[in-house]
């Protein structure tokens, strides 16, 4: 069984969410939520993330993280704050030891929804589906558990891929 925790990335609310990956490869829910940031100021808000995220690691011991990859915003500055929210995700993560992998945000859907433009509101709808988790959710849990479903996707790919070359 391996644990693996996604990371929804954002200077004012960071998702997160742990899925666990059984012998068949089936995933099951553990947790999810979000790290909501409790001042307006910027480098407080960043050690709140990697406090967060540190917390998370303690509490659920993932062997893995996935994290969405940055993607260009038409606000640069946004685009920036988020590149630094991600960076202290990152530096909690690896300063525990656990690996990372990134995704993009259009693989994500692709690989939850099979359209690599699908809406917010379908990639949760999938992830409640795969996960059986009944009632709201929030759409920043949503998409954390998405990456983390995602790497678990290409993780069962790969591991497939392997074994028919043997």
């Amino acid at each position: 069984m391996s644990r693996i925790l996604g990371i929804d990335p954002g200077s004012r609310i960071t998702g997160y969410g742990v899925v666990e990956i059984g012998a068949r490869g089936v995933a099951r829910y553990v947790a999810s939520g979000c790290i909501r940031m409790k001042t307006d100021d910027f480098p407080s808000r960043l050690k709140q993330i990697f406090d967060g995220v540190s917390e998370i690691i303690e509490l659920y011991q993932p062997q893995q993280m996935a994290i969405e990859q940055i993607f260009m915003h038409k606000n640069a500055d946004s685009a920036l704050k988020l590149g630094h929210a991600r960076g202290a995700a990152i530096c909690a993560t690896l300063n525990q030891q656990v690996p990372v992998f990134e995704y993009a945000a259009r693989q994500v859907k692709q690989a939850l929804v099979g359209k690599g433009s699908a809406e917010k509101q379908q990639v949760q709808h999938m992830v409640k589906i795969l996960l059986s988790i009944q009632g709201d959710m929030q759409i920043d849990a949503s998409d954390a558990l998405a990456v983390s479903l995602c790497h678990c996707h290409y993780q069962e790919t790969a591991k497939r891929l392997q074994q028919a070359q043997i």
